[in-house]
C-alpha cells in the first residue's frame, strides 16, 4: 500500500488541517503529493462545516521544499514542463479555496513551497526559519504563480530583488516586507496557529467566503468595477439566517452561533 503524502484533519469543529507529509523528501512536490492535494481540495470546498483551511508540514525544520528534484531529473524537457504546469495548477486551486486559508510555515520554504503560501490568504512563520524564491540560481524562474503573487504582495521592487538575487531571507525580514502576518515560538506553534485561525471562524461563514471573493476578485480590476464586486458579494449575505443571527446577538449582547446558512 502506497503512503500518503497528504493529510488531512480537523480541529475546533472548523478548522481544517492539510499537512504535506514526505519528511524524507523535505515535502517536496512530487506528482503523488499534488494529486493527493488536489483531492482534498476539492473534498474541502464540498464540506459546509470548514471555515477556515490550514496548510502546514509535517517537518521540524521544512515546509515545503518546493518541486521534487529528484523525480524531475528523470524528465525528458518537455516532462518538466508539463509538470510545472502541473505544480501550478494545483497551487491556483490552494489559491480558490472559498474559505479563508493559512500556510503554517513550521520551517523552511523555497521555490515552490514558497509560492504555495503566498497562494494562501495569510501566512504565519515559526521562530528561526528562512524562506525565498531561489529559482534563478539553478538558472530558472518561479513557475508556479511566484513572479506574479509577490509582486503583489509585497511590491514590484522588493519582489523583483528577492528573485533576481535567488535571495534566502529570515521570518523577521519577511514579517517586515509583508510577506508573513505573524510569527510564532517553535514550542506553541500549531497550537497558535489552530489559536489564529478561530479569530477567523467566529465569524459568519458566508461572510468569510464572500470576503475572500471580493477581495480577490476586486484586487485585478480597476475601483469602480471592485466596487462593483464587493456589492455583488454583500448581495449574498442579505438573505442568510446567519445575517439575522449576528443582529439578534448583538442586541441580545451574546455570542453568535452561526450555521453557515
Amino acid at each position: 500500500m502506497v503512503a500518503k503524502q497528504v493529510l488531512f484533519e480537523k480541529v475546533d469543529n472548523h478548522i481544517g488541517i492539510i499537512t504535506l507529509h514526505r519528511p524524507e523528501a523535505a515535502n517536496a512536490l512530487s506528482k503523488q503529493m499534488l494529486q493527493e492535494l488536489k483531492d482534498i481540495i476539492d473534498y474541502v470546498n464540498n464540506q459546509s462545516d470548514i471555515y477556515c483551511i490550514i496548510i502546514t508540514g509535517s517537518t521540524e525544520r521544512v515546509f515545503c521544499a518546493g518541486a521534487d528534484l529528484k523525480e524531475r531529473k528523470t524528465m525528458k524537457d518537455e516532462e518538466v514542463v508539463e509538470t510545472v504546469k502541473k505544480i501550478g495548477e494545483v497551487i491556483e486551486k490552494v489559491e480558490n479555496i472559498s474559505v479563508p486559508t493559512i500556510a503554517a510555515l513550521n520551517g523552511s520554504a523555497f521555490g515552490g513551497g514558497l509560492e504555495l503560501a503566498l497562494a494562501c490568504d495569510l501566512r504565519i512563520a515559526k521562530e528561526n526559519i528562512m524562506m525565498g524564491l531561489t529559482e534563478t540560481s539553478l538558472a530558472i524562474i518561479p513557475g508556479a504563480g511566484g513572479t506574479q503573487r509577490l509582486p503583489r504582495l509585497i511590491g514590484l521592487g522588493k519582489a523583483k530583488e528577492l528573485i533576481y538575487m535567488a535571495k534566502r531571507i529570515d521570518e523577521q525580514e519577511a514579517k517586515e516586507i509583508g510577506l508573513i502576518e505573524q510569527i510564532v515560538p517553535c514550542n506553541e506553534f500549531l497550537q497558535g496557529v489552530i489559536k489564529y485561525a478561530k479569530n477567523i471562524t467566529k465569524n459568519g461563514p458566508i461572510a468569510l467566503k464572500q470576503a475572500k471573493l471580493a477581495i480577490n476578485k476586486g484586487i485585478e480590476v480597476d475601483l469602480s468595477t471592485g466596487l462593483t464586486i464587493e456589492h455583488l458579494c454583500y448581495q449574498e449575505t442579505i438573505p442568510t439566517e446567519d445575517r439575522v443571527e449576528g443582529l439578534t446577538a448583538f442586541q441580545e449582547k451574546r455570542t453568535p452561533e452561526y450555521k453557515g446558512k
